[in-house]
């Protein structure tokens, strides 16, 4: 017999798996039961209305764990490789879909993105600070590296599966990191 917490992951990949593949409004709870191999009473049990299996699954799933960037003085572009590689969003292709698709619908989903976005933002200036240690470049200058660097990596996660076309952070990083050289 499954304990109550593998019953209720179940239901989140199932979960996951039909959002991603048809959307939230085009999946009925029934079906997120089928596929999880539950009743349909244990989805409710777990989670009282549709919606908060959404607002569980994004935000359970989309979590950052990682500690603040290690210091890497002298090089920005090694220390922003290391957090784009770090990021929730790379872990789950389905995740990706679920977060932009819902997004225009979902209120939950989108401050969901605008967390994420901020908190990658944040991490971005840390590393930038820490990797420029005498403040190369001043706070605004550091405020708009980190924006922009968290802008191409949410758009990269945003329309790869869309179109196929990918940025590679490891690019973007050095670019960021030779732009502040140079102009710091």
């Amino acid at each position: 017999m499954d304990s109550p917490s593998d019953a209720r992951s179940r239901i989140l990949d199932a979960a996951e798996e039909l959002f991603a593949g048809g959307g939230y409004d085009a999946t009925p709870t029934a079906r997120i039961a089928a596929v999880a191999g539950v009743p349909k009473g244990l989805v409710f049990h777990y989670f009282p209305r549709k919606i908060d299996v959404l607002v569980s699954l994004v935000d359970e799933r989309t979590l950052v764990t990682e500690e603040d960037p290690e210091p890497a003085p002298g090089d920005a572009a090694r220390a922003l490789s290391k957090l784009a590689r770090r990021l929730p969003l790379t872990a789950s292709p389905s995740m990706r879909r679920i977060l932009f698709r819902e997004a225009d619908t979902h209120r939950s989903v989108k401050d969901r993105i605008h967390g994420l976005n901020s908190e990658i933002i944040r991490r971005a200036r840390f590393a930038l600070e820490l990797a420029l240690p005498g403040g190369r470049g001043d706070a605004a200058r550091l405020e708009a590296a980190a924006a922009t660097f968290a802008a191409v990596l949410l758009y990269q996660e945003s329309i790869a599966h869309l179109t196929g076309h990918t940025i590679d952070a490891d690019v973007v990083a050095d670019l960021m990191a030779t732009a502040l050289a140079q102009f710091g």
